[in-house]
């Protein structure tokens, strides 16, 4: 909570019980003798307290409630950013397996053309497939790069213009 917070709260606490002071006094039974001139000018500076306290607590309940909303939206503001990195890290995961297969991929298909180079065989299929695994292996590479500059941007963005990233947030 924020200090606002805490000091609407102790003003509305301290309100209340003023009010619960003053609705006591008015609920007590009357043993006295029937009010004087004095004992009405009383009850009615009580009565102006209390609406006036009554008027105090009701825009400190609005100003809770706002705040309580604002709390709200920035919460979901950061659940929603939350949502975005995870899954911008299950894309990154995604392509890290992608690339990792292709690298598995071109080792085996290296080592078979080294190993008909030895041989003094020349295998044009396994120079085909050898060609092959590395556009595999390059493209992986290329799309977990993507994957990564798109995380970069999606945290750049926001610190470059706040307004776009405050309407886009409202957008999606």
């Amino acid at each position: 909570m924020t200090a606002n917070t805490k000091e609407l709260e102790q003003r509305l606490s301290t309100a209340l019980a003023r009010l619960a002071g003053a609705v006591g006094a008015l609920s007590a039974p009357m043993s006295k003798p029937a009010p004087t001139p004095t004992d009405t000018a009383d009850l009615d500076a009580l009565r102006a307290q209390l609406a006036q306290e009554r008027e105090t607590n009701a825009g400190l309940v609005d100003r809770i409630a706002d705040l309580r909303n604002r709390q709200d939206d920035t919460i979901a503001g950061l659940e929603k950013r939350q949502a975005a990195a995870d899954a911008t890290l299950d894309q990154q995961g995604v392509e890290l397996q992608r690339l990792r297969q292709s690298n598995v991929q071109l080792r085996e298909t290296l080592r078979a053309l080294r190993e008909a180079a030895e041989a003094g065989v020349a295998d044009a299929h396994g120079i085909n497939k050898a060609l092959q695994a590395e556009l595999d292996a390059l493209r992986a590479t290329r799309m977990a790069e993507i994957a990564e500059m798109d995380e970069i941007i999606a945290e750049i963005d926001p610190l470059l213009d706040p307004q776009t990233a405050e309407v886009s947030d409202a957008r999606d």
